[in-house]
């Protein structure tokens, strides 16, 4: 087997997945939580068998070699398992970085340069690329950018309306996040229906999960998408408010006194579902909103509201559509989500059947009439996958 190693280093966490690119299997997974902190644990599933065990994981080094140790316990062994690379998913590429790349010392430097585009993310990121490249000194390690999908966006979907010397001296513009997901999804929804390379596919592609995203994707291309400088614009999150008035945040700072790092608090933290309505987690809203929750209910509608806005907005963009597709945690699962997102567009031609709206599938599946002029699609996402194959393709 030849197999990639993904790798996903987050600020305290490193997933990890073993993917035959060709396959699609997952031979192994896990994720190891609480890096940097005790009590940090590690969750692994191999061959459809799941345990979680208490560790060290001080760093991510230390989780690196947590991740070999578990796997190696329950027959695992990394260096015998017909490894070619490490994929790296990397939330920034700046304006430079636009494609997969094998990493070396000059690429390394690039991350660490766009960093303050993504303080949250990329540190993490090459935290774990400097892992890696530690624990298995022989292998090519690929960084796979997030931002790298929507790299050629259209210019005047790509330029902010300020003062173009500032926003060029300090690559200020629309890079567009979930980059991997948004590219997988809209293939294997072209592929799905049978219309791969139709240049005239118009897709909307809905990435909601605690994270949430939007794109307009025609012939396989972006031409919009909801995210911008940073993950926090667009579609009513988890814990980020997606669009807002710049002002609020002037205003804020004058007559409240919030400094510039409480706004970032307050932005990334404390805003979005949990902002509103005080719950963290959307299937907890879900049961609130069922049980009556009036704070619940508004926090629901603000979201619909807002999706609503971005698949109008997109159907403008793209002169019509032809697909709109849901994925990721919240839009794979939730039923209910979908179809109320939905209600009031069939003035497009989007028409859902409520039998197979609640229907199950691993794979992608129609979730329209056949008599929808829009057809609706549930496509789960693999990012993993996409970052195995991306990183062969590269080395290549």
């Amino acid at each position: 087997m030849s197999a990639v190693l993904v790798l996903n280093a987050g600020s305290s966490s490193l997933k990890f997945q073993v993917v035959d690119p060709e396959t699609g299997e997952a031979h192994a997974k896990g994720i190891v939580e609480r890096v940097g902190s005790k009590g940090s644990t590690i969750s692994v599933t191999v061959d459809g068998e799941e345990s979680e065990t208490s560790a060290s994981a001080p760093d991510h080094g230390a989780a690196t070699e947590l991740m070999r140790t578990t796997l190696a316990d329950r027959g695992v062994d990394l260096a015998s398992s017909g490894l070619v690379a490490v994929g790296h998913r990397v939330v920034h590429g700046g304006r430079s970085l636009t494609e997969p790349t094998v990493v070396d010392d000059k690429v390394l430097a690039e991350i660490e340069r766009v960093a303050e585009l993504a303080p949250l993310h990329n540190p993490a990121n090459i935290d774990g690329i400097r892992s890696a490249t530690k624990a298995f000194p022989d292998l090519p390690q690929v960084a796979v950018f997030d931002t790298a999908f929507f790299s050629d966006l259209p210019a005047e979907a790509s330029t902010y309306a300020i003062d173009r010397e500032l926003a060029d001296k300090h690559a200020i513009r629309r890079y567009g996040f979930h980059g991997t997901s948004h590219e997988f999804v809209s293939a294997e929804a072209a592929r799905f229906l049978g219309r791969e390379g139709d240049a005239d596919l118009k897709q909307i592609v809905l990435h909601l999960g605690n994270g949430a995203s939007a794109s307009a994707v025609r012939g396989g291309r972006p031409v919009d998408t909801s995210m911008g400088l940073t993950p926090l614009e667009g579609l009513v999150m988890g814990t980020r408010g997606g669009d807002i008035d710049p002002g609020v945040l002037l205003h804020l700072h004058r007559v409240a006194g919030l400094s510039v790092s409480d706004l970032d608090t307050l932005l990334n933290k404390k805003s979005g579902i949990l902002g509103v309505s005080g719950i963290g987690d959307f299937r907890d809203l879900a049961s609130a909103v069922h049980d009556g929750d009036d704070d619940a209910r508004l926090t629901l509608d603000i979201y619909l509201h807002r999706l609503r806005k971005y698949i109008g907005a997109y159907a403008a963009v793209l002169g019509g559509v032809d697909v709109v597709t849901f994925t990721a945690g919240v839009g794979e699962n939730s039923v209910e989500l979908r179809e109320e997102a939905l209600k009031g567009l069939e003035f497009l031609g989007i028409r859902i059947d409520g039998r197979r709206n609640k229907g199950k599938n691993d794979g992608p599946r129609v979730i329209s009439t056949d008599s929808s002029a829009v057809t609706v699609l549930v496509v789960p996402t693999n990012e993993e996958l996409a970052i195995a194959r991306h990183t062969v393709a590269t080395i290549a």
